[in-house]
């Protein structure tokens, strides 16, 4: 029997020999052995083969993203016969970046808008953990680095109309402590059953990978000699500019799959392996033969689609959508960057009679051309082109405008306007009229989010039983450092069934909710000038508090909830400064001190010929509770307060 390797491959957590390998009859002892590694390896040729359509289609998509995308139309005779292009001949090929810009401006606005997480709970005992979550949910993307992975995936969702995303346990994180790893998958990397739209439902799901022989053979000594056959898969690849060699490399398969327990749970597997060599098989192994690999039960991928297609989880994007466009836009160019060079290039009918030496009337460096008798049009005469008409660029324009049309990328959400359009408020409005599908799209890639986030959480509910320190930003903006563990969002016992033996358990639940970490500048713009404009309308004087609130509830626009909230403190605060105003003038008065503003009005009266005066009012120079309240929120320097304090008045016993 083959010696057990203890060693733990990539993704595995918990367990005592996790990842050995197992090559003699101690491979055969758990459900999952070399037969079934077969059949999982024929699965996985039947599954790529119903995905051909779609790997050829993303090849060929990346090269019209790179603009090489006469490449794909000079190997493809169909398209050289709707280019009217004849096979082998020369023509001028430019490649125009029409759809390059609609990538890239649909990218910038879905940056523009990257998703930051609030944690809800669903009950009020929760709360402190959905607030703890909230905090600790963004630095653990943040330490994956999330926003480059997101960057990607956008990329991917763009040119081909899918971007996939895995949230799988790495146990080689953190020194062998373990963390969560959320990474984004080629789809030329995963494969699922065929006909299937949503990949939950699909049987088995494989997401393979190249790696290099001899690392594999230096952590699995017994595989020395026995792996580098790609018989298991053939994994399709790019057209690179680099020559990629990957002879010396083999494909590593995760393969995942569900099955359904004698209580009727749904359980997720897992295995690993390599050709006929299984490296990991987490149905052989006790901890999780009943359990399952991970506690959620879900494959641990989320699809972002672009536009859906009945029958595959996957979409298409904009390059299937924008293409045709952009060939007829390309060979319209290419049709007048020849005639342009051909008008540049002039020929000439010469009669056979005529004695012109054309060595020398074809070489532009003599001076000089002998001929022989008399030259004129009836023996030699130029070929004149006709110009190209007016139709030929107004088709071009056309296109251009198709493509426009098509992409929803009209030249005002490049930033550009029509004639007359000047007010930066005016073209804030157009940009965002012009922006709904971007925001479809940025809507569509925040449900991904939400269920990316939830495989988060249920990892942390799984493998975080170690305490751990995170450091996250405060409410002022300040960095605070908390602990979390799993104790806080794990199964929690609330008593006995009827029976009065079996114990009952809650499971906390939770719900994300996704906003915008807006860094458009027009959206920064927008909301400062409401800020302005709330101010200058007087929602935050404490005296018209109820007409702010009446009209805050007619209106909706991004943080109006912390606007109410700062309004109703106002109010708040004005009514315990009228009540102590109150109370100080019921204890002056069983004092027998008159108030200030008393005093004032007989001072007034007796300089006045005796006639009483009207009280001061804040429209008179006065001043108001709600006046010393507005005061009160701007700050004073060291010197005002030496100021104030030494100008209060001393009260004699």
């Amino acid at each position: 029997m083959d010696e057990l390797i203890k060693l733990a491959p990539p993704g595995v957590a918990n367990a005592s020999l996790v990842g050995a390998l197992r090559l003699g009859p101690e491979a055969e002892a758990g459900p999952i052995g070399k037969k079934q590694i077969q059949e999982a390896a024929q699965t996985l040729r039947d599954y790529k083969a119903g995905k051909a359509n779609l790997e050829n289609r993303i090849i060929q998509e990346e090269l019209w993203y790179k603009l090489r995308h006469w490449d794909t139309i000079r190997r493809d005779e169909g398209y050289l016969r709707k280019c009217g292009i004849k096979k082998g001949e020369l023509y001028p090929e430019p490649s125009s970046a029409w759809l390059f810009n609609v990538l890239e401006n649909k990218h910038a606005d879905a940056m523009d808008n990257f998703p930051e997480p609030m944690v809800l709970p669903r009950e009020a005992s929760d709360e402190q953990s959905a607030k703890v979550l909230s905090s600790v949910l963004p630095v653990v993307l943040e330490v994956n680095e999330f926003e480059a992975t997101y960057s990607a995936g956008w990329w991917s969702k763009l040119k081909h109309g899918t971007a996939v995303y895995s949230a799988t346990w790495d146990s080689r994180k953190d020194n062998g402590l373990g963390d969560i790893s959320v990474q984004e998958i080629d789809l030329l990397r995963i494969f699922w059953e065929p006909g299937i739209t949503d990949i939950q439902s699909s049987r088995n799901l494989f997401i393979v990978d190249l790696v290099d022989t001899d690392i594999l053979e230096q952590q699995y000594p017994q595989l020395h000699g026995k792996v580098g056959d790609k018989s298991s898969v053939d994994v399709a690849q790019y057209v690179y500019d680099d020559s990629v060699d990957t002879s010396k490399k083999s494909v590593v398969v995760d393969w995942y799959y569900k099955r359904q327990t004698p209580e009727g749970r749904t359980v997720l597997h897992y295995v690993k392996f390599v050709g006929d060599y299984l490296l990991y098989a987490s149905e052989n192994e006790p901890e999780y033969a009943q359990r399952g690999y991970y506690d959620h039960g879900r494959y641990p991928v989320e699809f972002d689609v672009l536009f859906p297609e009945e029958g595959s989880p996957a979409g298409f994007g904009f390059v299937s959508v924008c293409k045709d466009p952009q060939m007829y836009i390309d060979k319209l160019y290419s049709a007048l960057l020849d005639h342009t060079v051909k008008a540049t290039r002039p020929r000439f009918f010469v009669a056979t009679s005529t004695g012109v030496n054309e060595q020398e009337f074809l070489d532009w460096t003599r001076p000089m051309v002998h001929v022989e008798g008399t030259l004129d049009d009836t023996r030699m005469r130029q070929i004149e082109l006709s110009p190209v008409g007016g139709d030929v660029f107004n088709v071009l324009q056309l296109k251009i405008e198709e493509m426009k049309d098509t992409a929803a990328n009209r030249d005002v959400n490049s930033g550009g306007t029509g004639s007359g359009v000047t007010a930066a408020s005016a073209i804030a409005a157009l940009q965002e009229a012009g922006n709904k599908v971007s925001r479809d799209m940025i809507a569509a890639s925040y449900r991904n989010y939400v269920q990316l986030g939830k495989l988060v959480i249920e990892l942390m509910r799984q493998f975080y039983d170690e305490t751990r320190s995170f450091r996250v930003t405060g409410p002022e903006g300040a960095f605070e450092f908390v602990q979390f563990s799993n104790a806080m969002i794990a199964e929690q016992p609330i008593g006995f069934a009827s029976d009065g033996v079996t114990e009952l358990y809650r499971l906390p639940v939770f719900d994300l909710k996704i906003s915008a970490q807006r860094k458009n500048p027009f959206s920064r713009m927008e909301a400062n000038e409401r800020a302005m404009e709330l101010y200058t309308a007087g929602f935050f004087n404490p005296e018209r508090a109820q007409e702010a609130l009446d009209a805050l509830e007619m209106m909706d626009f991004e943080g109006i909830d912390k606007v109410r909230k700062r309004v109703e403190q106002g109010a708040t605060l004005l009514n315990i400064v009228q009540q102590l105003q109150a109370q100080v003038e019921q204890l002056m008065a069983l004092a027998g001190v008159q108030p200030p503003a008393a005093e004032e009005a007989q001072e007034g009266a007796a300089g006045d010929g005796g006639r009483p005066q009207a009280a001061p009012t804040s429209g008179a120079g006065g001043r108001t509770a709600a006046d010393g309240i507005m005061e009160s929120r701007t700050p004073r320097s060291s010197y005002t307060e030496r100021l104030v304090s030494r100008s209060r008045p001393k009260v004699e016993d």
